[in-house]
């Protein structure tokens, strides 16, 4: 730095040099600005915050060139100044990497629009509602309250669940039923019954038909693990509404049974022996 202020040279000639470089750097930069702004424009669901980033960055990086250039009508030695630019262009680049890569990954998201706004996703180990997209982040407002910012390279680099994309999703909860002390006639009539009052509750989509599948059937007792679909966003009401009407539906009937949304994991299995 101390050889680069000792070579230059401050006259009249060098001035004006510097100011009409100047002057060009800002009119570069001005219609630099404007392209960036008119080539992104033409990408569809491109984000504000990303389009601000992408014509900063250029002219930014024009600006920097037109500093450079100024220095040489100063006497300024070329060696060392292509070394201080060499050094503020590492050092950019090691700073703006994160930057550049979540930029990057935002366009891809942007444009080929795996997840959009008001869609609920599962994403580095968080569920929510995307809010926002911008040049950094997924942001997601999660079911208990939370705002989580996910970088969006690791929303393209790691698997994304979108719940939403579908349209609908797919729930279910299970029914222990006490066939000792059913009233209705036959098993048959109990799946009738649990479907029906399935269909009937409040957010269950009709359709995509109920699923009843038998887990255990005894002579004491029969399990049953039943299906519905219901809009993506409002699995937790449905899925109440649900244990609510076929709870309600079977006490009617007078059959003692037990209808839940936590369902148990699955049992241990020994592993083959060859």
């Amino acid at each position: 730095m101390g050889e680069v202020w000792a070579s230059l040279e401050l006259n009249g000639w060098s001035i004006a040099g510097i100011v009409a470089t100047l002057l060009v750097t800002w009119l570069l930069a001005s219609i630099a600005r404007k392209g960036v702004r008119a080539a992104l424009q033409r990408v569809p669901n491109l984000g504000v915050g990303v389009r601000r980033l992408a014509d900063r960055i250029v002219v930014y990086g024009i600006w920097l060139l037109g500093i450079g250039i100024s220095l040489t009508f100063l006497g300024a030695s070329v060696q060392p100044v292509l070394a201080i630019a060499l050094i503020v262009g590492v050092v950019l680049v090691l700073v703006l990497r994160g930057i550049a890569d979540n930029f990057a990954a935002s366009v891809v998201l942007q444009t080929r629009h795996p997840v959009a706004i008001g869609d609920e996703i599962e994403s580095g180990g968080f569920v929510g509602t995307v809010t926002e997209l911008n040049g950094r982040a997924v942001v997601i407002l999660t079911v208990d309250g939370r705002i989580v910012h996910v970088p969006n390279t690791q929303v393209l680099g790691e698997p994304l669940v979108n719940n939403s994309a579908h349209g609908a999703r797919r729930s279910e909860v299970e029914v222990r039923v006490e066939v000792g002390g059913a009233t209705v006639d036959g098993a048959d009539e109990v799946r009738a019954l649990v479907v029906e009052a399935m269909n009937g509750a409040e957010g269950v989509h009709r359709r995509e038909t109920v699923q009843l599948r038998p887990i255990t059937l005894a002579a004491d007792r029969a399990v049953y693990r039943v299906r519905f679909w219901h809009h993506p966003l409002h699995g937790i009401a449905v899925t109440d509404a649900v244990v609510d009407a076929v709870s309600s539906a079977l006490a009617a009937r007078g059959i003692t049974a037990v209808v839940t949304s936590d369902l148990p994991s699955a049992p241990l299995t020994p592993s083959l022996e060859i």
